[in-house]
């Protein structure tokens, strides 16, 4: 059973620190981890480790018996349903992993769904669509302009059908004092929005409670359990 994109709203709906997903159309899961894995930042990257399927605590309890502590590692659970490859980041995933080699490239739809709930500046959840290498669209799932504009960012058609999709789900992008006070329901809107607009769905019951395959690499700050290496 699969259950659109909207819990994802709740809090602490994946991580303790929040979610970041990848979600592909025209990938396989291991295809998509791979691409994923590829992007991380920092010297002397390594290749993750493919650990079998586990659950979320279990991913937990291998990160935190191989590395000392979730904050220093990764995992990538990944997995698919009907038509879409997917990828959930548990541990320290937050500005690890940048846009190349881009994860969309070879004509791949790709979208980004992330939050560092956790984090004090505060960072709000964020949306971005990508195919080919392009960022076609993106905004903040807040709209309310502390990071970037408070509307859809990207080439204008794609942009402005999915403006169209937020309208009519309630949300408004032109009148701040129209604007819900309730940043949660803003959140929640916008993802259903997403939702219905690029028909995306995640399996939730899987990802929380279910066994997915797991790839495993260390944080930046962190020493790699298997040969030594601390990241500069």
């Amino acid at each position: 059973m699969t259950e659109g994109i909207t819990w994802l709203a709740e809090p602490k709906s994946i991580d303790w620190g929040g979610y970041s997903v990848v979600i592909a159309q025209d990938l396989a899961g291991d295809t998509l981890a791979k691409r994923v894995a590829a992007t991380k930042f920092g010297r002397n990257v390594q290749e993750p480790r493919f650990l079998g399927d586990l659950t979320a605590g279990q991913a937990d309890d291998v990160m935190t018996g191989l590395f000392g502590d979730t904050h220093d590692a990764i995992a990538l659970r990944y997995g698919e349903t009907g038509e879409w490859a997917y990828v959930v980041q548990q541990g320290f995933w937050y500005a690890e992993f940048g846009s190349q080699p881009p994860v969309s490239r070879g004509g791949a739809h790709v979208f980004r769904l992330w939050y560092e709930e956790e984090n004090g500046k505060p960072v709000p959840p964020y949306f971005a669509y990508e195919h080919d290498g392009r960022t076609l669209c993106h905004f903040n799932l807040h709209l309310d302009g502390s990071w970037g504009s408070s509307r859809v960012d990207g080439d204008p058609a794609v942009a402005r059908a999915l403006e169209a999709r937020l309208t009519a789900a309630g949300l408004s992008l032109d009148n701040p004092e129209e604007r819900w006070d309730d940043r949660r329901r803003t959140h929640r809107a916008c993802l259903g929005a997403v939702e219905e607009h690029f028909n995306l769905t995640l399996p939730r019951e899987q990802i929380l409670h279910g066994t997915l395959p797991t790839l495993m690499m260390k944080a930046n700050s962190a020493r790699c359990p298997f040969c030594g290496t601390k990241q500069a």
